[in-house]
């Protein structure tokens, strides 16, 4: 008695590309490219889309009080970051991470796909304004070093708690 070897599978969306990998919800073949990580396994594109359209909660509100909120905490963490110095560089993160934290309190974690790009743009936005101050006073002063120096924070306090924020609300996107 023979065995035969199990037919070789090809993905689904490349014919040509040679897999062992299925998708666990709806079982189509798919190869990296294709795959999805996703907390339970691997998933094809289709089957998250269309778990993410289930959950596509959010009201007509959620945007500009998504927006407001994570503008007011960058902007009120930028201004305890302008006394930090060095220490700038660990609670930049940790403000991200709570401004996030309350934006989804705020909202009662209602979802869409635009949601978390809006209220990381509040979050720039509202990490700006000190640091636009102190580039118009660095430019009328000559530009003292102690003055750039607090430019440097201020600048990396909005560059981390923007990125702190987005990576903490934006889910599982589809390249």
């Amino acid at each position: 008695m023979s065995v035969q070897p199990p037919q070789p599978l090809y993905c689904a969306n490349h014919p040509t590309v040679e897999t062992g990998l299925r998708c666990n919800n709806c079982e189509k073949p798919i190869c990296p490219k294709c795959a999805v990580l996703t907390p339970t396994g691997y998933r094809c594109k289709d089957c998250v889309r269309i778990q993410q359209k289930v959950y596509d909660t959010a009201v007509w509100f959620d945007y500009p009080l998504a927006f407001s909120v994570a503008a007011i905490l960058a902007f009120a963490g930028s201004y305890i970051a302008s006394y930090m110095g060095f220490f700038t560089l660990f609670i930049a993160p940790i403000a991200g991470v709570i401004a996030a934290e309350a934006v989804r309190f705020v909202i009662r974690r209602r979802r869409s796909p635009r949601l978390f790009l809006i209220a990381a743009a509040g979050a720039a936005l509202g990490s700006l304004p000190l640091l636009l101050i102190g580039l118009i006073g660095a430019a009328l002063m000559g530009g003292q070093m102690g003055g750039l120096l607090s430019l440097v924070w201020q600048g990396l306090y909005a560059f981390m708690v923007t990125s702190s924020f987005y990576y903490r609300l934006r889910g599982i996107n589809i390249r």
